[in-house]
Formats: C-alpha cells, structure tokens, sequence
C-alpha cells in the first residue's frame, strides 16, 4: 500500500480518469513523480470494477483499491448483503477476510468482526478503507485465519470462511478438498471454536460432493443475481443431523424470488406430467443449479413436460419462481413446419433437445430478438417439440 496513491491531486486523477482508454494513459503516463503510472492506473480499473458492484466503496473518498483480480474475487454489495442478514450474534469471525466486502456487511449484524487476512497489503488495505467508513468494530489482522484460530482458544458465534480453488485443478472436479485452505480437514478444529460454520462456495461445487466432503450440513442457500447464480452458501451446525434444507433465491432489481425444498425428499418426490397446457414455466437459475426439479412440480401443483426437460406448465397462471409464458401453438419439430411459422426474428431457449440455440438459428435464418419465445423441447412421449409462446404480463 502507497500513502501517496491518497494525495488529493492522484485521487483527482484517477477519478477524472475512470472511463479513459487505458492503453492510451499508460503511453502518454503522468506528471506524478513520486508514484508509478502502472501504480495509479492500477488503482484506476480497480475503482472502475466497482462501480456496479461495490457501489458503496465506488462512492466513498479515499478508498484504496488492490489488484482488479482481487474486486473480481470478492462478493458483490448485493450477496454479501443477503449472507449478512442470514447470521447475527456477539461475535463472528471471517477466516479469508479478502477486501472486507463481507466483513462491512457483517458488522451490521454482529458487535464484533474479527477480519482475517493472510497478506498483509491487502489487511492494511482494509484496515484503511474501514476507517473512511467510520467503522469501529471490524479489528483486521494479517495472519492466516486458521493459524489464528489453532493459536487462541476464543469462542465466537460464526465462523465464515471463503476458500478458493487451487490454481492447478482448472478443468478437473471441483471438490472442497481441492481448496485453500481446506475446510474438511480442518472442520473439527473450527467446529471447537463455534458451534456455527457459514462456507461460501463457487456455483460449480456440487450439492452432492460437498455434502459428502462436510459435516453436520444444515441449509445450503444458491443465490443468483439477474439469474446467473453468484455463490452456494453452506451453512453448518454442529452435532446438526436433521433434513437438510435447500433455499434458492434469485435477486432481481427490487424484488426476490424464493424456493424451498428438502434435499433428501427431491430425490423421494415423483414429480406429475402433462403434455402443454395453457402457460409454461421456465425455473431461474438458483432453482436448476439446486436441482429442485421435482420439488418444484409438487410445490407449486406444476406439471413436468418431460423427466429431463425442466419446463413445467399449467392452466392456470401463477407466480413461479422463473419466467411465465402463455403458450398460442404446438408443432412438433420439422422443417416444413417451421417455414410456415415464417418467424424471422424471435428468442429461442433449448431444454433437452439435441441441438444448441446457434445451430437453430443459422439452420432456420432467425435472429434474436422479438415478442416471440420459441422453446425447443422433448415431450412426455419422447417427441421434439417447438412451443410458440409470448411472455406473460410481470
């Protein structure tokens, strides 16, 4: 961290300079002697990242900003707002501090946070940014969270701890295992200093494999934000040896979609089925990265078009957890019937169908866009299908 990066004329600078080319800065350089022009354009993209996403940092004078990988890496205002108000307590402990996005968010909820971050810039980094902030009851220290936690014998009521996958496992499964640091092996030690572990995970773990990898998993909330799902969150409770609960929640500008379902009992559930009624429903994101196919059908008094499809319908519109569509033609899958649609423009979704929305397009010369959603799509009897539809009224 360079002091000098908070001089008012470089905070000028960088602030005049979020949405100039930045090829173009880097040739021309600056007039700042005493720091690098590499340094300051650094701290340019790191701020121009967190516009959208760390709005609250964006908006504040005299932050100071680590590495863009580092804002990459980091939960969203938006995510971490939902975590922080899933816990709440006296004292709560955050293993893999990062750039304290979660802690921020966490000290609304609890009287003390204890920020743990293993390199040291970035902990000064935090420990700084708190302050403009104002915030009093973070204390940041630059140590290894788990050697900080083998190290003392405190209490706290969470233990929350974001580990991230190695480097040399791209492309392999992702199990927990595989993590830094390495929340299995370490789960007895953490468990005898909280009775409460929050684990944030990438989306591409898998509910089975990390259920197998842990201990005394109580809920595993998948949260997805414009439905892309950002992070599965497992929150665990020791000696917990009940139903395991399934949360999705899909956040959208102002609203939230929620579903609930047990784990256990999605595998038991036999879902109903029905060739395409009146409307048809496509689930959001959170609720197919959690796999609630059947939950869903069952919940909701929904009907499956098929076991692999994941579309569902009815006669009777609903608010579903997804998108809505009053369905206005049936054809099955031909070209003949196709070229009579003469449809040259309209948005094209596949569920269980051999073919990719790009091959259909150049195959059938129709451009994204439009009123019409074409679903490309398997019946109960094993028929490819296209379903013409309109998207209901929000």
């Amino acid at each position: 961290m360079n002091p000098i990066i908070l001089n008012t004329e470089i905070q000028e600078f960088i602030n005049k300079n979020l949405n100039s080319n930045i090829g173009q800065l880097l040739l021309k350089g600056t007039t700042f002697f005493n720091v690098e022009t590499k340094i300051i354009i650094e701290q340019i993209e790191a701020k121009k990242r967190c516009e959208k996403k760390l709005s609250t940092w964006f908006k504040t004078p005299n932050i100071y900003y680590p590495n863009k990988l580092n804002i990459e890496q980091t939960s969203s205002e938006i995510t971490a707002s939902y975590k922080s108000k899933l816990l709440s307590g006296e004292s709560i402990i955050d293993l893999t501090g990062g750039f304290g996005v979660d802690c921020l968010y966490f000290s609304k909820q609890f009287h003390t946070v204890t920020h743990c971050e293993i390199n040291e810039n970035l902990s000064r980094i935090v420990t700084h940014n708190n302050k403009q902030f104002n915030i009093k009851n973070i204390k940041t220290i630059a140590i290894n969270g788990i050697e900080q936690l083998q190290n003392c014998s405190k209490n706290y009521d969470w233990i929350y701890i974001d580990p991230s996958r190695r480097h040399d496992i791209k492309g392999k499964v992702f199990f927990l295992n595989d993590c830094l640091p390495n929340v299995p092996e370490h789960l007895g030690m953490l468990f005898k200093h909280s009775k409460n572990i929050m684990i944030k995970t990438s989306p591409l773990l898998d509910l089975s494999i990390g259920i197998n990898e842990l201990n005394y998993v109580k809920t595993i909330h998948v949260v997805a934000v414009k439905n892309e799902v950002k992070e599965l969150l497992w929150v665990l409770e020791d000696g917990f040896n009940g139903q395991i609960q399934i949360e999705t929640v899909h956040i959208k500008n102002d609203t939230e979609e929620h579903f609930k379902f047990s784990f256990e009992n999605e595998k038991l559930s036999k879902p109903k089925y029905s060739e395409p009624l009146t409307y048809l429903f496509e689930s959001n994101s959170a609720i197919l990265k959690a796999g609630a196919f059947n939950s869903v059908s069952n919940q909701l008094n929904v009907f499956k078009l098929h076991k692999h499809s994941h579309l569902y319908t009815s006669d009777t519109l609903i608010d579903f957890p997804g998108r809505s569509f009053k369905i206005y033609n049936i054809i099955p899958y031909n070209k003949k019937e196709i070229k009579k649609l003469s449809i040259t423009k309209a948005n094209i979704t596949t569920r269980n169908f051999p073919e990719t929305v790009q091959q259909l397009r150049k195959k059938f010369n129709i451009k994204e866009g439009g009123e019409y959603y074409l679903f490309f799509t398997t019946n109960i009897h094993d028929q490819k299908i296209i379903l013409i539809s309109l998207k209901t009224p929000v």
